[in-house]
């Protein structure tokens, strides 16, 4: 998916919503263990019910790996059935991987070929190794290299905010170096809205590129205040839900309760969309 086609598509739908399938099989209905394959029934319902709400989808894929075989071929049947039935979604595969050039390329195959691999949109990245950890990623039309700069969780503080000796913050080094490997036609970053004041001065180094931004919802970051820092003219943002929308109930009504969950964050980015 290219960078119009993704702005067209927020656009269509008047959302900027990812929903994130981070799906757990001790946290899924109980009804759905009597299927072959839980995990891909679970993300069928939730997909049916919430696809014209959002514009991406994103599994975690520890919650796939964590299951062996079984939990890839999950994987697989849901990437499979995005593709089918709703191609217009942006699909991110959460993997988070970063090594030497040559292993990154092999992982570059395993999630975004779209003949051999499991043709993802778009991967999460790890830049800790450098630019040949993360320019094979970048090797494929149309794919995203998508680079953690600035997380949400307690732990960003033990390395991210520590301060280099040109007086800049380590996650702002990240940022500055990482936007020259591509563009923003092919790479984005993450940015947790538990940190959306910080979005201000990250639009100052990367006014252009998408953000991927966890956090909203079971995390605590407000819309709002990721709207207020982050957006741009083309919105720039994809916000991220998962708990809070694939959980929002356990019983046999779980998908109809994702999708009031998923409809309510798309009601408000919609008033920001109208806005502009």
């Amino acid at each position: 998916m290219t960078k119009d086609e993704l702005i067209s598509e927020i656009k269509s739908k008047r959302s900027f919503l990812c929903i994130g399938l981070d799906t757990d099989i001790e946290k899924i209905p109980v009804h759905l263990l009597k299927s072959d394959d839980p995990v891909f029934e679970f993300n069928r319902q939730i997909i049916d019910a919430t696809h014209h709400l959002c514009i991406a989808y994103k599994p975690n894929l520890a919650f796939y790996e964590s299951l062996g075989i079984k939990g890839w071929q999950s994987l697989s049947r849901t990437i499979e059935y995005l593709r089918n039935n709703h191609p217009e979604i942006f699909t991110i595969a959460d993997a988070k991987r970063g090594d030497i050039g040559n292993t990154s390329l092999q992982y570059a195959k395993a999630f975004l070929d779209d003949t051999n691999g499991f043709g993802f949109d778009a991967i999460t990245v790890a830049p800790y190794m450098g630019s040949d950890s993360v320019k094979p990623f970048l090797q494929y039309s149309g794919k995203w290299a998508i680079i953690l700069a600035l997380t949400s969780n307690k732990g960003a503080e033990d390395f991210q905010f520590q301060v280099l000796e040109n007086n800049a913050k380590l996650f702002e080094q990240v940022l500055r170096t990482t936007a020259s490997w591509g563009s923003s036609d092919n790479t984005m970053f993450v940015v947790g809205a538990t940190k959306a004041p910080i979005l201000a001065e990250i639009r100052k180094t990367v006014p252009d590129h998408f953000l991927l931004v966890p956090g909203i919802g079971a995390q605590g970051g407000s819309l709002a205040e990721v709207v207020h820092y982050g957006l741009n003219r083309d919105i720039g943002l994809i916000i991220n839900a998962s708990r809070s929308v694939i959980y929002a109930a356990d019983n046999e009504d779980f998908a109809d309760e994702a999708r009031k969950a998923a409809e309510e964050i798309q009601q408000e980015m919609k008033t920001f969309i109208d806005k502009m």
